[in-house]
């Protein structure tokens, strides 16, 4: 199970993100599917996919979905209080919801591995010790 954050998903329906966009695509095969994400990772990258490319850009974000190459993990009870320990713990990182809930959905789920173009999830760490694997 390999967890996945806005940024490469946005990068995957964005073209115009020449270099990462590429990235992105030669990783995605060598993933196991379907990779998961939380629904504040999802958002962020539905807003990035709205604003510059309207709805074409997030129909492919759901055809990601509908396709079963991306999954939701819904939170368990506590996860929430988690997520606030965590922001607070990385305030000076600084942490945002979406990084916060990926976090603690690795925690819940025991993975490591993160599809992510975001530099933070190198000094991140599950259950406060444990680093993450960063892809790509």
């Amino acid at each position: 199970m390999i967890l996945c954050d806005a940024g490469p998903l946005f990068a995957l329906v964005d073209p115009r993100q020449a270099e990462l966009h590429r990235r992105c695509k030669d990783a995605l095969p060598g993933l196991s599917s379907p990779l998961v994400t939380t629904w504040p990772s999802f958002t962020e990258a539905m807003y990035l996919a709205h604003r510059w490319g309207g709805w074409a850009m997030q129909r492919i974000l759901w055809r990601f979905v509908g396709e079963s190459v991306l999954s939701f993990h819904e939170p368990a009870p506590g996860e929430a209080a988690r997520m606030v320990e965590l922001m607070e713990r990385y305030r000076d990182v600084p942490m945002d919801l979406a990084d916060a809930s990926l976090v603690a959905a690795a925690e819940a789920l025991g993975v490591s591995r993160s599809f992510t173009l975001d530099h933070h999830f190198r000094v991140y760490r599950i259950q406060g010790v444990a680093a993450f694997h960063v892809i790509p």
